[in-house]
C-alpha cells in the first residue's frame, strides 16, 4: 500500500502508542514508519541490563554537539534506531511527571495540559511499571539509600509514583518484567502483542524506512516521502493526517528539509521555503549532569535491574516548584568523560551523577546542509552565563558534588569506598570543582522542546494545544519536541502519556470534522 488514513513518522516512544491506539479502529489504515529494524528476537535490545552496549552501536544515530565553550564538546547524543525508539535503548526509568511539571506547561501556554487534565493518562499506559524488584536491589544501593537519608536528612520513598514529592531517595520504578529482565518498552507494550497475534491487519509497520521529506499541497500535509533499505523511494499519502513522532532532533530536521522552519535559515541553505515557522529547532532542552566516581574496596554484588537502580532528589531552594537537584546512583564506575581528562577507570567502582532537573540552558537544532543525509547541528548551550553573569547549571553541579561527598562519608555506604577517583578529594575549591565537572559533563539523553507547544501569541510555538502545526493542515507533532518546558524527572512516561492524549485529540478531530478530515 502507498495510501493510508494516517501516516506516522517514527516508531519510537510516542509513535508506538499512537499507531497501536489508532489501529484499534478496524475501519482505518495506519502506516508506521521506523528508520531502524524490529526489536523482536533481539535479546541485546530486549534485555534491560544490556542497555549500555547499545550506546554508540549499530542501533544508534550518534548525534554530536557543536563546540560548548563552558561544557563538554565531546558528548555523544545517542538516539535509538530501532522499533520502540529510545524506550528500546534507555534504562526505562519510569516517573509519572510531577503536578508542578504539567502545571508549568500550562503556565507556558499549553492550555489543557495541566496536572488535573493529564493525570488520567498515566492509568491508561500499557507498560509494566514496577518498583525495582527485591531480587534486583543491590546491597550497595541499599546502603547508599540509607546513608543518603542520614547524611542529607531526606526521606526514603517507596513508590515514587504514589504521590508528588520534592525530596526523597529510593529504588526506582522501571518499565520492565523483573522475572526475566525484559523491557516493557513502548514497542513491547503497544506493538508486540498485535505483531505476534496478527490481529491488526490495518497497521502497516515499515521498518528500516527513512522519512526524508513531507509532501504538502499548499498548506495541507498530504504524505511523506520515504526511502527503503534497498534505496527504493516512495510517497506514502495520508488521507486524514500525518503525525510526526521522530523526536526532538529528527522532527525539526524533517520539517526543515520539507521547507518548514526559519525562513532565513532555509534560504541560506537554498531550501525552498514552504512555511515560515520561526520556532522550528529552537528551545532545545536537556537534563545535563556530571559525575563523581569512587573506587570500591572490592567487587560489587552482581544483582541489579540495570546497574543504576536508585535515585535521589533534593530541593535547595524552598521557593522552587519541585526538586532542583537529582542524582542517579550507578553501581558501575561511569568514567567515559573523566578518562578523556586523564583519569583512570578503577576495576571496581560506583558513581553518583548530579543532575539538573530544570536546566536554564536553551539551545537549538539547525541544518548545516540542504542534503537530508547530513546530520543537523546540535548546540545545547550548556553552562552559559545568564544576563547577570551567573551560571545556575554549573552551580547546581557544584552543590551536587558537595552533597555526594556527604553521602560518601556516611555509613553504611562509606564502608564500601576506597577512594574518590573523580574529581578527587584534593579538589575542594568551588571554581575548581565547577571547571572539572563541566568538562566531564554528560547528558541523560533527554533532548526536548525543539517544536514547542504554546499559545497563539508565542512566536516560537510550533504547535498549538491540539499538537497541530501552526499554519498548516492535517499534520501534528507528538513527541518530546513539543515540550514547552522540561520535566524535573526522567521524561519517558510523560512522552507515553503525551502519545495517549494525542490519540484522543486526533479522534476528537475526526469525530467533529465534516467528512472526517482534521
Amino acid at each position: 500500500m502507498s495510501s493510508y488514513d494516517y501516516v506516522i513518522v517514527g516508531g519510537g516512544t510516542a509513535g508506538s502508542v499512537i499507531a497501536s491506539r489508532l489501529a484499534e479502529d478496524p475501519g482505518v489504515t495506519v502506516a508506521l514508519i521506523e528508520g531502524g529494524p524490529s526489536d523482536i528476537d533481539r535479546p541485546e535490545v530486549l534485555t534491560l541490563r544490556r542497555w549500555l552496549g547499545l550506546l554508540g552501536g549499530e542501533l544508534d544515530y550518534e548525534y554530536t554537539t557543536t563546540e560548548q565553550p563552558r561544557g563538554n564538546s565531546h558528548i555523544l547524543h545517542s538516539r535509538a534506531k530501532v522499533l520502540g525508539g529510545c524506550s528500546s535503548h534507555n534504562t526505562l526509568i519510569s516517573f509519572k511527571p510531577l503536578p508542578s511539571d504539567w502545571d508549568e506547561w500550562e503556565a507556558n501556554g499549553a492550555e489543557g495540559w495541566g496536572a488535573e487534565a493529564m493525570d488520567p493518562y498515566f492509568g491508561k499506559l500499557r507498560n509494566n511499571v514496577v518498583r525495582v524488584a527485591d531480587k534486583d536491589q543491590n546491597a550497595i544501593a541499599r546502603d547508599w539509600i540509607d546513608a543518603a537519608k542520614d547524611a542529607l536528612d531526606i526521606p526514603e520513598i517507596i513508590g515514587f509514583n504514589d504521590r508528588p514529592f520534592d525530596e526523597g531517595v529510593g529504588f526506582l520504578d522501571l518499565s520492565y518484567h523483573p522475572e526475566n529482565n525484559k523491557r516493557s518498552s513502548a514497542s513491547v507494550a503497544y506493538l508486540h502483542p498485535h505483531i505476534e497475534a496478527g490481529d491488526r491487519p490495518n497497521l502497516h509497520i515499515l521498518l528500516e524506512t527513512w522519512a526524508y521529506r513531507l509532501e504538502l499541497d499548499g498548506k495541507r500535509a498530504t504524505g511523506v516521502h520515504v526511502r527503503a533499505k534497498d534505496g527504493t523511494e516512495t510517497l506514502l499519502t495520508a488521507d486524514r493526517e500525518v503525525v510526526v513522532c521522530a523526536g526532538a532532533i529528527d522532527t525539526p530536521r524533517l520539517l526543515n528539509h520539507s521547507g518548514i522552519g526559519r525562513r532565513q535559515d532555509l534560504q541560506a541553505l537554498g531550501i525552498p521555503v514552504v512555511h515560515d515557522l520561526q520556532g522550528v529547532g529552537e528551545n532545545l532542552l536537556d537534563h545535563p549532569e556530571s559525575v563523581i566516581v569512587w573506587e570500591t574496596e572490592g567487587p560489587i554484588p552482581g544483582n541489579s535491574a540495570m546497574d543504576s537502580d536508585a535515585v535521589m532528589f533534593m530541593k535547595r531552594d524552598p521557593e522552587h516548584q519541585g526538586p532542583d537537584l537529582m542524582f542517579h546512583f550507578y553501581q558501575i564506575p561511569f568514567t567515559d568523560n573523566p578518562e578523556r581528562l586523564g583519569y583512570e577507570r578503577p576495576e571496581h567502582g560506583v558513581s553518583m551523577t548530579p543532575n539538573i532537573p530544570k536546566s536554564r540552558a536553551r539551545g537549538r537544532v539547525y541544518l548545516t546542509s540542504a542534503d537530508p543525509e547530513v546530520k543537523p547541528a546540535l548546540d545545547f548551550k550548556y553552562f552559559e552565563y545568564d544576563e547577570n553573569g551567573f551560571d545556575y547549571d554549573g552551580q547546581t553541579l557544584v552543590d551536587g558534588i558537595k552533597a555526594a561527598r556527604e553521602v560518601a562519608r556516611t555509613e553504611p555506604f562509606a564502608k564500601w569506598l576506597k577512594r574518590e577517583v573523580f574529581p578527587g578529594p584534593e579538589v575542594t575549591d568551588d571554581a575548581e570543582i565547577s571547571e572539572l565537572v563541566r568538562k566531564a559533563a554528560h547528558t541523560v539523553y533527554h533532548p526536548a522542546g525543539t517544536c514547542k507547544m504554546g499559545a497563539q501569541a508565542d512566536e516560537l510555538a510550533v504547535v498549538d494545544t491540539a499538537l497541530r502545526v501552526r499554519g498548516l493542515e492535517s499534520i501534528r507533532i507528538a513527541d518530546a519536541s513539543v515540550f514547552p518546558a522540561m520535566f524535573a524527572v526522567n521524561p519517558m512516561i510523560g512522552v507515553l502519556m503525551l502519545g495517549e492524549k494525542a490519540v484522543d485529540l486526533i479522534k476528537e478531530a475526526q469525530a467533529t470534522t465534516p467528512g472526517g478530515d482534521a
